[in-house]
């Protein structure tokens, strides 16, 4: 744990046991490790899907591990349509999320309305632990908060469980 009370998030999905989901809201983000992906995408169409390749390498081994210890991970992107560029890109990507393990879905955000839903991505552990992420305007790193308030809690289950089941599954779902 660091200093700010907030745990470094390997070890933070490290210590999940049952069940590690992420929801994700917003349409673009920029943050700096994806920039000369995104770029190559737009430029090219082109997309790295090779889950060890050094793009990759800080996520795959982690959800490997994870997945490994039996935890379940899904996924839950709530998008606008028609998508943006960075959506259609990472849509792309999921590929190698779900080759190493984890459950994708996508909802558009025209079917999400009457669902209550907090104000920033979160990735929330075994149903006990939620760590928010914040993000600028434009979609950088703007820092974390991590919360075990068991009211925040349920309300980040219901959302999440509310999300998934009405999402389309990767496979399924067409940019």
């Amino acid at each position: 744990m660091s200093q700010d009370g907030v745990p470094d998030f390997a070890e933070l999905l490290r210590s999940a046991r049952r069940s590690a989901v992420h929801l994700e809201m917003r349409d673009i983000y920029s943050v700096g490790d994806e920039k000369d992906g995104f770029e190559e995408f737009l430029r090219t169409g082109r997309t790295d899907l090779d889950p060890e390749s050094p793009f990759w390498r800080g996520w795959t081994p982690l959800v490997r591990e994870t997945v490994a210890r039996g935890v379940r991970m899904r996924r839950a992107r709530i998008v606008s349509e028609p998508v943006t560029d960075y959506i259609r890109w990472e849509h792309a990507l999921t590929a190698v999320n779900a080759a190493v393990g984890e459950h994708v879905r996508w909802l558009p955000r025209r079917l999400a309305s009457d669902i209550a839903l907090p104000g920033n991505d979160l990735w929330l552990i075994d149903d006990r632990r939620v760590m928010f992420h914040w993000f600028t305007g434009d979609g950088d790193w703007a820092g974390h908060e991590f919360t075990e308030d068991p009211g925040v809690v349920k309300m980040v289950v219901a959302a999440f469980e509310a999300v998934w089941e009405r999402a389309v599954d990767h496979e399924k779902f067409t940019v």
